[in-house]
């Protein structure tokens, strides 16, 4: 279960033959996480350190040491204020997807809302890009059992994928029932879901698509249950992470509950060595790729049956 020797080519975990997994990134600055919403207030945002342009860079170039091309779902918030930013993200051929406009959950804002938040950030995302926008994740993969409209207005608006379910029960979130792999959630749409990753062991489910679970527990965790995914499952993972998890210089709120610190600021100044065995020990690519490809599987699926 240990990882690679990070003295090696970043790429010399991932075999020719591998699952093609879906690496991405949940672009929004330290001060719009969940952890902070009810000690930093949105009026705030604007007058706080913004760092989520340098931390991107450094993202940029751990995937371009991995030789990795991403998928950046980030906020119309963010994308106004750092059009260059976006730019670049394109520029190297990552994918540009929408997280929404600033970070509110789709369970608080109710179907109109919803539409409002999507479209405004689309908009935004795509001028700023230059790229078009076909899929969205949820901001806290808050599309659950309390939103049953929402695939629907994402099929509505046109969009070919959502990465927005967290099928398991966690205290900010989770849809326990929904399925663990890709599906159709709209009947007579092609919209596919892709689930956040979990693995099943020993009767239970757990979280393995990254965030906090990879940040907080040993590297061998997450590189063993994305080996099970990949081998017992043969289906691709589904990663995430954050900018500001690289950023250990980042302002510390005091003000926020030690729960909400310790989740947010622990093992930040290890994340990017994590992430660097982590991308050389698989296949990684853009979402909108393995979408295609579980879409491909979905349709055979259905052709079969």
């Amino acid at each position: 279960m240990s990882g690679p020797d990070l003295a090696r080519p970043p790429a010399s975990g991932a075999s020719a033959g591998a699952v093609l997994n879906g690496m991405s990134v949940d672009v929004e600055d330290w001060f719009q996480v969940g952890a902070f919403e009810q000690v930093i207030a949105r009026g705030a945002w604007d007058g706080l350190d913004r760092r989520v342009e340098a931390n991107c860079d450094r993202v940029l170039a751990l995937f371009d040491e991995a030789g990795v091309k991403a998928t950046f779902f980030t906020l119309g918030w963010v994308a106004e204020r750092h059009p260059a930013m976006m730019r670049r993200i394109a520029a190297e051929g990552h994918e540009i997807a929408s997280h929404g406009w600033d970070h509110k959950r789709v369970f608080t804002l109710g179907e109109a809302a919803f539409a409002e938040d999507i479209a405004r950030a689309r908009a935004v995302l795509e001028d700023s890009s230059g790229s078009a926008v076909t899929g969205y994740r949820a901001p806290s993969f808050s599309i659950d059992a309390r939103t049953p409209w929402a695939h629907e207005v994402l099929a509505q608006h046109g969009y070919a994928y959502s990465s927005s379910v967290a099928p398991i029960v966690h205290d900010h979130y989770g849809w326990r029932e929904a399925p663990r792999f890709a599906f159709r959630p709209v009947a007579g749409s092609s919209l596919v879901e892709v689930p956040v990753t979990t693995v099943e062991w020993a009767g239970r489910r757990m979280a393995a698509g990254g965030g906090g679970f990879f940040r907080l527990l040993p590297y061998a965790v997450s590189r063993w249950a994305i080996q099970r995914v990949n081998r017992r499952d043969g289906r691709p993972a589904a990663f995430y992470f954050h900018p500001w998890e690289i950023d250990p210089g980042q302002p510390r709120r005091s003000d926020a509950p030690l729960r909400s610190r310790l989740r947010h600021y622990t093992n930040l100044g290890t994340m990017a060595g994590k992430l660097q065995r982590l991308l050389g020990a698989f296949q990684w690519g853009r979402m909108d790729a393995v979408v295609a490809a579980e879409a491909a599987r979905l349709d055979a699926e259905q052709v079969a049956a």
